[in-house]
């Protein structure tokens, strides 16, 4: 079995916010992980930016879901 592509839907520093992509994701049943990165170019560097990774061939519909949360939230 070949492992299909991962790519990155979100970013966040925000755990709540990343845990809150990951469940509207876990939802529509799309396979999802959570990966942490170093962000390099801050003056702390322990500052971590957390990614929702995807399957390429879910991409489309995560940043669907993505998107709707986005403008559901920003008319709050």
């Amino acid at each position: 079995m070949e492992r299909s592509t991962r790519v990155s839907v979100f970013e966040s520093d925000k755990p709540s916010e990343i845990q809150l992509i990951k469940s509207k994701l876990d939802d529509a049943q799309i396979t999802n992980s959570v990966e942490n990165s170093y962000l390099t170019f801050t003056t702390t560097p322990t500052a971590t930016s957390l990614k929702v990774m995807v399957d390429l061939e879910d991409e489309k519909n995560a940043f669907q879901i993505i998107d709707a949360y986005l403008q559901q939230s920003e008319n709050q």
